[in-house]
């Protein structure tokens, strides 16, 4: 079977009246925003929500928005290759969204007195028309800004849409009894123009009639008036198969993640996202956690639902993004990445594995707090603080951040502070980051004290006793410093590359600080064969201790393990893409001792909604 799986993945990429005019004119405009806002995409938010997104996004993760496309918020809600966590595409559906159902007088509002038309003066051509109209009948709408834009050009559909309205409002003054304020010689014009444009009539008639009933449809049909459910489920068939210790088999494996995505006032966005899946990590030598896959992050196996994201995003002007994640933000939820098409949010639509996504430095901590971006033009300065949702053992089921017992709070437990400058052209994109933590559990954690990249060394834990425990760890000062880019060739190519050193001084355990080291690049190649495809290829160096015996590791190997990486995202329809690869650990826990290598293999399906 393991052979079968290896040889699919290897062929896979290949295989795979001027008054009645401007006032028709504005009506039409209305109506048409009515029926986009009506049919507005339900199922974005790329928070990439994201995805994760965390994703959703988002800890960890993409259901991104995000990310799309399907949602871009952080941690995607529905995953997408988009770069950045991003909010703006996902508040701008949300707000078109929140504006179904509202009648046209919310978007232009009706006039009762020709001056209050701020464009037409009582010396134009078309004034005592204009003024009969406004005053004596009523139809005439302007638009939002007051203005008539008597000079603005039309069709033949928007005539009738107007003189549609001024019939529809002569009715209603014959209905009302003032039948006495119609002149029969303005009733002679109605008639003789109603005959000229009846067949418009008929069509715009048929088509309020269809839109009436969408609408209507639509209302009854709708979960809410705020909310957007969007997902994503991934289904994995997966092996190790190099499998030295003899512990991998060939698995089938699956998450699932559904975000409901709120907005209060059109531009803010309230996730809540659930969770379950039964995606276990792979026995690798050293006992690390280089080469694990996105859907393994944040599991906590045995198909159990629970909620893994749960964050608020709101705006202050024109220029200040706050982000409040109650439990599983992540630091990448808010501070670009600068990964180019790397970048997925931990969904299922990018690279195969956590760390061909992005620096590191962004999973260290995590979990509950605040952080706010400033956006300066091309600049972006970002900082953040999250209080860990672990008690550190690595069992993300305790809520640090919650728990009022000693050293598990908000502010006296492992957390993680970052600050970060970025410059972003849209083509060409640098960060540099600084993050100062103090760690219990993991260091490159995404706070659930669980380590997602990098080896057991680099993660401040001692390695294995005899019978397979992992052992303990002392308390850790972090800080840590990161340079990340890309740059678009085009506009389907991409190039990334990052790097990162941190100094980790265990609390009391006499050593000296290790020094850890990662970086690695890659290039992506978008709509590769087909629009929506993606092809990448990415090699890099987890996390490893640079300085293993001065860090009280004795006579450890600090050789750099090896990550080498190549996917093709097959995009089969708009809502499933089917994504083979391969990931090649060398010098696996940084060690060449005995069989240290390892070759992971992956056919995965991703399904959005």
């Amino acid at each position: 079977m393991s052979k079968l799986l290896l040889k699919s993945l290897l062929i896979s990429p290949a295989a795979l009246g001027a008054a009645l005019a401007v006032s028709a004119s504005a009506m039409a405009a209305d109506a048409k925003s009515i029926s986009e806002a009506s049919v507005a995409d339900p199922t974005t938010v790329s928070v990439q929500l994201s995805e994760k997104s965390s994703e959703s996004e988002v800890a960890g993760g993409a259901i991104s928005t995000p990310k799309p496309e399907p949602v871009t918020v952080a941690q995607a809600v529905t995953g997408s290759p988009a770069p950045a966590p991003s909010t703006a595409s996902t508040l701008d559906q949300l707000n078109r969204y929140g504006r179904e159902g509202r009648s046209s007088a919310n978007q232009m509002g009706q006039v009762t007195s020709v001056s209050q038309l701020t464009d037409v003066r009582p010396t134009d051509w078309a004034f005592q028309a204009l003024q009969s109209l406004v005053e004596r009948y009523g139809c005439i709408v302007g638009y939002p800004d007051r203005t008539y834009r008597g000079n603005q050009a039309m069709t033949r559909y928007e005539f009738a849409a107007g003189l549609n309205a001024c019939m529809d409002r002569v009715n209603e003054l014959i209905a009302a009894g003032t039948a006495d304020l119609v002149k029969k010689e303005d009733l002679a014009i109605l008639q003789k123009l109603q005959e000229e444009f009846a067949a418009e009539l008929a069509v715009l008639r048929g088509r309020v009639d269809a839109l009436e009933a969408r609408v209507t449809t639509l209302e009854k049909q709708q979960f809410s008036t705020t909310t957007k459910l969007a997902g994503e489920v991934i289904f994995a068939v997966t092996d190790e198969f190099l499998d030295n210790a003899g512990d991998n088999n060939t698995v089938f494996q699956n998450r699932v993640r559904l975000a409901l995505n709120t907005s209060f006032t059109g531009k803010d966005l309230l996730v809540t996202r659930l969770a379950a899946g039964n995606a276990d990590t792979f026995a690798i030598p050293g006992g690390g956690a280089e080469g694990i896959q996105t859907f393994n992050f944040g599991n906590t196996g045995g198909n159990q639902v629970f909620a893994d994201w749960v964050a608020y995003y709101f705006p202050i002007g024109e220029n200040l993004q706050f982000y409040i994640p109650a439990i599983a933000g992540l630091h990448y939820d808010y501070a670009p990445t600068f990964s180019g098409y790397f970048e997925a949010f931990d969904g299922g639509t990018g690279p195969l594995s956590i760390f061909a996504q992005r620096n590191p430095i962004y999973l260290i901590g995590g979990g509950s707090g605040a952080a706010v971006t400033f956006n300066f033009g091309n600049f972006k300065v970002s900082g953040g603080y999250l209080a860990d949702n672990s008690d550190g053992s690595g069992n993300p089921g305790t809520f640090a951040a919650n728990v009022p017992t000693a050293k598990n709070g908000l502010f006296n437990g492992s957390y993680a502070a970052l600050g970060q400058i970025g410059f972003d052209t849209g083509k060409f994109g640098l960060g540099l980051t600084y993050v100062n933590a103090y760690r219990r559990g993991a260091i490159f954690d995404g706070g659930s004290g669980v380590p997602s990249s990098g080896t057991i060394f680099a993660n401040g834990f001692f390695g294995f006793d005899a019978v397979g425990n992992l052992l303990g760890k002392f308390p850790t000062n972090v800080n840590a410093y990161g340079v990340s880019g890309y740059l678009k060739l085009g506009s389907n190519i991409s190039i990334n590359a990052f790097g990162a050193y941190v100094n980790a001084d265990d609390i009391g355990d006499g050593f000296d600080a290790g020094q850890i080291w990662t970086f690695g690049g890659g290039i992506a190649f978008a709509d590769f064969g087909k629009k929506g495809n993606l092809l990448g290829l990415f090699a890099g160096i987890e996390p490893y201790v640079g300085n293993p015996g001065e860090y009280g590791l004795g006579n450890t190997d600090n050789l750099m393990p090896i990550h080498i990486e190549g996917f093709y995202k097959w995009q089969l329809t708009d809502n499933i893409s089917i994504t083979p690869g391969i990931i090649y650990i060398i010098n696996a826990g940084q060690s060449n001792n005995g069989d240290t290598d390892a070759l992971i293999g992956t056919v995965r399906t991703t399904f959005t909604f």
